[in-house]
């Protein structure tokens, strides 16, 4: 697992498996490691573990790596970043610092707010490419790996819009060479990992991998695609709250969301460039759960409003609150309000696992480009330019489950149920 950015979330996806694999946590969070999956009809008792199921790669096979702006090992990273408790972290620290991050791709211009002397150099965007890919050569080739997964864990980058020079592989190629502004330090990454062939997912609002140029050159390669964006705190309980409201039809007149953060993340996104991209995420969901031209006496005038604040002494520990204003029967008003106190990289570092785990499992499952089945991770799910994205997230279970169903045969389960009473 090549991780983009060893920070809070990735130091703890690494720290967190180290200590899973001698015996001293317990996955809670993964999929991959403790969800189930049904088979068969319900009178069968058919319900494995998804990691007995399917092929997935065993957690004691896994090597991770990664590249940072800061020159620490990943166990100062995790000290600093101060989401492990000490004590825990040292139980796994000789294998913590025995990672150390290559030399970043790098440009303030993306992400203002932060600056580290561990950053790569080169004559252009181009040139930079080439040095990540010789860096994935070298670490599987030094590791010893079959196959390599990259996950962009890196900062929230400004907000970009697809322009020309995202068209084709051969603008995009051309625009590396002249080191064009459109081409972010994410982009580099995703390039070089896709033209490796390797699978490559973006934990963050970032326009990365979803442009044409990059979604050509993986249908080349047969590289799978994932992102945007890891659905941690607010944005998860969005897709669980949504759905319910909809699916009984009661009306939604606003939906106030604030979050308070304290991270790294949370410094980056006091930007008002990179806070865009964040928004643009994390409101996206709404409008296609509650879809208002379908229901537009219950959704259209819908006042959706996102705020983040960063405030340094939560650190890790996020807090978001959601006030939502309701109409029911008759028109009457009524209101719902959630205050979760959530760990933002503990909820986001079982779906570092799970995303890589499936990604490698598509690989090896022959299949390429975007993978929506894996929409369930993501607050701004990938997908194919002619249908909408599907964000309502038991849809999204259902589809990630028939998905793992069909790859091995298994009939898939459509719940329609009428087989026990015919």
């Amino acid at each position: 697992m090549l991780l983009v950015g060893l920070g809070a979330v990735s130091t703890t996806t690494i720290a967190g498996v180290f200590a899973i694999r001698r015996g001293l946590a317990q996955p809670i969070g993964s999929l991959t490691q403790m969800g189930t999956i049904r088979l068969g009809k319900r009178t069968e008792a058919r319900a494995p573990r998804i990691k007995d199921f399917v092929p997935l790669a065993d957690l004691n096979d896994i090597v991770f790596g990664g590249w940072d702006i800061f020159e620490e090992d990943c166990y100062a990273a995790a000290r600093t970043a101060g989401v492990l408790e000490p004590a825990q972290l040292e139980q796994v620290r000789g294998e913590l610092e025995a990672i150390r991050p290559m030399p970043a791709v790098f440009d303030q211009r993306y992400v203002r707010r932060l600056d580290g002397p561990n950053v790569k150099k080169g004559k252009n965007k181009r040139d930079l490419a080439e040095q990540v890919v010789a860096d994935i050569r070298a670490f599987k080739e030094q590791h010893g790996c079959d196959r390599l997964v990259m996950i962009w864990c890196g900062s929230t980058e400004v907000y970009m819009k697809e322009s020309a020079v995202h068209a084709t592989v051969a603008t995009f190629e051309k625009a590396l060479e002249q080191s064009d502004d459109a081409i972010a330090s994410s982009m580099v990454y995703a390039y070089a990992a896709i033209r490796e062939g390797i699978p490559f997912a973006n934990a963050a609002p970032n326009l990365t991998a979803d442009i044409p140029a990059l979604l050509e050159l993986a249908a080349r390669t047969r590289a799978p695609l994932a992102g945007n964006d890891m659905k941690t705190g607010q944005t998860l309980i969005k897709t669980i709250i949504a759905p319910g409201l909809k699916a009984r039809l009661l009306g939604v007149r606003g939906w106030y969301s604030t979050n308070i953060l304290g991270n790294r993340d949370g410094e980056v996104l006091d930007d008002p460039e990179s806070f865009k991209t964040k928004e643009e995420s994390k409101k996206s969901a709404l409008d296609y759960i509650f879809q208002p031209q379908l229901y537009p006496e219950l959704y259209k005038d819908l006042c959706h409003v996102v705020r983040i604040n960063y405030y340094p002494p939560r650190g890790d520990n996020k807090e978001g609150w959601d006030n939502i204003d309701l109409v029911g029967w008759l028109g009457y008003p009524m209101q719902l309000k959630i205050n979760f106190l959530c760990r933002d990289s503990i909820l986001a570092a079982p779906i570092v696992l799970d995303s890589a785990l499936f990604l490698d499992l598509a690989k090896r499952a022959g299949m390429s480009g975007i993978q929506e089945w894996l929409s369930f991770y993501f607050k701004s799910p990938m997908h194919a330019r002619e249908v909408y994205p599907e964000h309502d997230l038991f849809i999204q279970l259902i589809k990630l489950k028939n998905t793992l169903r069909y790859m091995r045969g298994e009939q898939l389960i459509t719940h329609l149920g009428r087989e026990y009473y015919d």
